[in-house]
């Protein structure tokens, strides 16, 4: 009889877990029914393109189904956000980097969107952010830099990347005291050959923007802009090992779906872009394009982004900062 108790309570219990098991994943199992889309807000050969492209090509042999790229540059990345929301679509996302637009609040007094519109998915990578000056400048580290920019109020000049970037610089010469101007860049990636030639006295941006320059030898890395040191340049430490915690950013890219994702659909992308980058071919790619793989939820991607917004509100407080009418 206990035989027989025990075999009908593990046979409801297994039924009971099998058919929870078949509820949840189901939506997740049929989805995608049809191409998915990633839109993403640069040109073709950015980082966050690249690694879309690199991405969709495993997702679409994992699915079933196409997974294109379609680009939509320009607008502070407005026109893309713009584009991924009016398609209102369970097959379209945006893949990009989460500071382009982690800023817009504070930036514009009224949106063309609702922020709230956009929930995290997927965290895929962080982009590698750098310091840099001239390759002869006198000085060696960010100690000596920030010194030397103190005793000359006005005299130094940055070329930055539009968005959290320039809010985290802004920041940090706020709390150094710094009065550094800043050059408007239409294309950043003129700022560091202006660098080379003396033109202007920093820059930050992305790796990837500085690397040619570097290794050209006209001008060097004075800082990593990450938490952490990284394979593309090992010898090149971060702003916080060198007492400017300020400076510090993570330039976090992923995959944003619309507030009405299923979750089962939020875990499955997870899911099988962290497969996707399992065997380290895709991450050993981004690499080359200054970027770092780090996969993550779509919880563990919201927490990042999180972060990333007290940070600039507390800058935008600090500074004062008026919001664009």
């Amino acid at each position: 009889m206990t035989r027989m108790k025990n075999w009908i309570v593990a046979l409801v219990v297994g039924a009971i877990a099998g058919l929870a098991a078949f509820a949840v994943p189901s939506q997740a199992q049929s989805w995608p029914t049809r191409t998915v889309k990633f839109i993403v807000p640069f040109g073709p050969g950015a980082g966050a393109d690249i690694g879309a492209r690199l991405f969709a090509e495993r997702l679409s042999k994992a699915w079933g189904q196409p997974v294109v790229i379609e680009n939509r540059p320009g607008g502070d990345s407005i026109v893309a956000i713009n584009a991924f929301l009016s398609a209102n679509d369970d097959h379209v996302f945006l893949f990009g980097p989460s500071g382009n637009f982690t800023v817009h609040p504070f930036v514009y007094e009224k949106l063309s969107y609702d922020p709230k519109d956009l929930i995290p998915v997927a965290r895929v990578s962080n982009t590698i952010l750098a310091l840099a000056v001239k390759a002869d400048a006198p000085y060696k580290n960010l100690k000596e830099f920030t010194e030397a920019a103190r005793k000359e109020p006005g005299k130094f000049n940055s070329g930055l990347v539009q968005g959290i970037t320039e809010f985290i610089f802004w920041g940090y010469s706020h709390y150094e005291k710094l009065q550094i101007a800043q050059v408007p860049y239409r294309d950043i990636n003129v700022a560091p050959v202006d660098l080379g030639e003396g033109r202007i006295q920093v820059v930050m941006s992305s790796l990837a923007i500085v690397q040619p320059q570097a290794t050209a030898g006209r001008i060097r890395l004075l800082a990593i802009n990450n938490k952490s040191r990284v394979p593309a340049a090992p010898d090149t430490p971060t702003a916080r090992e060198q007492g400017y915690p300020s400076l510090e950013i993570e330039g976090l890219v992923g995959v944003f779906g619309l507030k009405t994702t299923p979750e089962a659909i939020k875990q499955k992308i997870a899911a099988d872009i962290r497969a996707a980058a399992a065997d380290g071919t895709i991450g050993a790619r981004l690499q080359a394009t200054g970027q770092v793989i780090n996969v993550g939820g779509a919880k563990e991607f919201a927490d990042s982004i999180e972060e990333q917004r007290s940070n600039v509100a507390g800058i935008v407080k600090a500074i004062n900062f008026k919001a664009n009418k």
